[in-house]
């Protein structure tokens, strides 16, 4: 027969057997785990790689458009200067003899207008005079 320390030394050598086992069945999952995650950083490897590539190539493309937008922005700053500048010209140039011309005509006009309301007045009045008799 069994002593007591030698059942309690089987009992210990059992929970240790079933230790190590539940311990090799985690590192086999730990392995599997691993192993997965070895072909997902591979799979995001292959396919960043080109996309830094045409990221790079896009990011270049922009640049050389923007060198464009900005020549094309300095451009149409000179233009606004010369319009600016032509502007001022025709103002001191056209701009006082021009508003001369303008309120002279509107001067005829409104003597024109005052004529013809006169000349519209005196017949209406000819023709109640005329009524009146």
């Amino acid at each position: 027969m069994l002593t007591a320390g030698q059942v309690a030394g089987l009992i210990v050598a059992f929970a240790f057997v079933l230790l190590v086992l539940f311990l090799g069945l985690v590192l086999v999952k730990l392995g599997k785990v691993l192993t997965e995650m070895q072909k997902l950083v591979a799979g995001i490897t292959d396919k960043t790689v080109p996309l830094l590539g045409e990221v790079t190539g896009t990011v270049t493309h922009v640049n050389s458009e923007l060198v464009r937008v900005d020549a094309i922005t300095a451009n149409v700053q000179s233009m606004t200067g010369n319009v600016s500048a032509l502007t001022s010209l025709f103002a001191a140039t056209l701009g006082s003899p021009v508003i001369k011309v303008a309120a002279f005509s509107y001067g005829v006009r409104r003597a024109a207008a005052k004529k013809q309301h006169g000349e519209i007045e005196k017949r209406i009045k000819s023709e109640m005079k005329a009524n009146r008799r």
